[in-house]
Formats: structure tokens, C-alpha cells, sequence
């Protein structure tokens, strides 16, 4: 539960994996918070998102005793910051260790999420393949980064969910949806046995559970959004 007084409220949306990991992170802290989902973002954004997202006009938004936080690994770093005395820390206490964390979540944001999204948006048969073809690339280069910053253990920040485990388990309920969609394994344990591993404990923690979408109703979201060509 949130501290001192402390009010939290978050703006997002039930598809969002940015917003996934902010209420990953909210639910590993045990901190309660009221959410406050955005019905259109396209068409109708709320005068409060515009308010408190002006530059981007995107969610998530984090809303601490009155004072917006913006980005969604940058308000995963704020949690673990503000909050400090609750629960596990995120980052490592190591520079250095910090550094590499860092290094991935924005390997995950830059690599992992453009090749997904030429998947998803591509217009071309070949487009759609690249996009494949560079998510797996990706995959596999994350695969070693586990094994790296693991050391042998369940998640990228060891026996305890990290920052790293935060912006990829942003993905994970996507990952199951997009098997359903395209019949094909993102982390197969014949090709990346470790981030297979990974997304089965990853998923059968308690605070992941608490706050992880339906996957069917990603799928049929995802098929909604083909549809209408987005």
C-alpha cells in the first residue's frame, strides 16, 4: 500500500504494454492506485491526459500527489525511487550493474518493440516477414543477455524480479497473444530455453497475475486493429 499519505493514479489503457509495466511495478512495490483508462485515445483524449502529458499526449502517466511522471521505464525508475523503503529495489545498487540494466530496457524499447510493430503494421507479405525475421534476432540477443545478467538464475535481476524483467514483462501477455495469432513461438524452448523459462515463472508470479491482461482479449484487439489497418 502506498505510504505516508501517498495518492497514485495511472493513466492508461487495458492493451497498453507500456502501461502493463507500470502496473507491474505498482504491483511488485504492493502500492494500491486508482486507474484511470483512456477510451479513445485516437479520437477523444481526456482534458486530464492532455494536462498532464502535454509534450506526448501519451500514456502512461503516473500521477503522485498531484504531480505527473511521464515515460513508462522512467516512472518504473520513479517507483522504485519514491517508494525506495517498499518492497525489493528494481535497480541494482552497483553503477555499473545499474548501467547494464539501463542498457537493456532500452534495447527492449528501441529493437524488440519496432520490429514487433513491423509485424503487426507491415503492409506486405515481405514486410511482415522482415519483421519477423528482426523480432527473432532480437529474441536471440536477448536470450544471451539473460544468461549475462541471470548468472544462472531465473530473471534478468536474479532470484527477484529487476528493472530489465519490468520492460520485458511489459511484452508477456502479448507474447502469449501472439502465438495465438500467428501459430509461432516468440521464446521457444528449443531456440531460447532461458527466456522460455523466464516467461513461465515471469507469469506464475502473484503480483504479475494481479495486474496481466486476458489474452484473448489482446488477441481480439489485435485483430480489431488489422482490421482498421493501425
Amino acid at each position: 500500500m502506498a505510504s505516508r499519505g501517498d495518492e497514485l493514479k495511472l493513466l492508461g489503457t487495458g492493451a497498453s504494454l507500456f502501461v502493463l509495466r507500470v502496473k507491474l511495478a505498482l504491483s511488485f512495490k504492493g502500492l494500491s492506485y486508482e486507474f484511470v483508462e483512456e477510451k479513445d485515445l485516437h479520437n477523444n483524449k481526456s482534458e486530464l491526459l492532455l494536462k498532464s502529458n502535454p509534450v506526448h499526449k501519451k500514456v502512461p502517466v503516473l500521477i503522485h500527489n498531484g504531480k505527473p511522471v511521464c515515460e513508462s521505464m522512467i516512472i518504473v525508475q520513479y517507483i522504485d525511487e519514491a517508494f525506495a523503503g517498499t518492497g525489493s529495489s528494481f535497480l541494482p545498487s552497483d553503477p555499473y550493474e545499474r548501467a547494464v540494466a539501463r542498457f537493456w530496457a532500452t534495447y527492449i524499447d528501441e529493437k524488440l518493440f519496432s520490429s514487433w510493430m513491423m509485424v503487426f503494421r507491415g503492409k506486405t507479405d515481405g514486410e511482415k516477414a522482415e519483421g519477423k525475421k528482426q523480432t527473432f534476432a532480437v529474441v536471440t540477443t536477448l536470450e544471451g543477455a539473460l544468461r549475462d545478467c541471470g548468472k544462472g538464475k531465473p530473471f534478468f535481476g536474479g532470484d527477484s524480479v529487476g528493472y530489465v524483467d519490468i520492460a520485458l514483462g511489459g511484452f508477456a501477455a502479448w507474447i502469449h497473444a501472439i502465438e495465438k495469432l500467428y501459430d509461432q513461438k516468440l521464446f521457444d524452448a528449443a531456440k531460447t530455453p532461458l527466456l522460455a523459462a523466464w516467461l513461465e515463472h515471469f507469469g506464475e508470479l502473484d503480483a504479475a497475475k494481479a495486474v496481466m491482461p486476458d489474452v484473448d482479449k489482446l488477441v481480439e484487439f489485435a485483430k480489431m486493429r488489422q482490421a482498421q489497418g493501425n
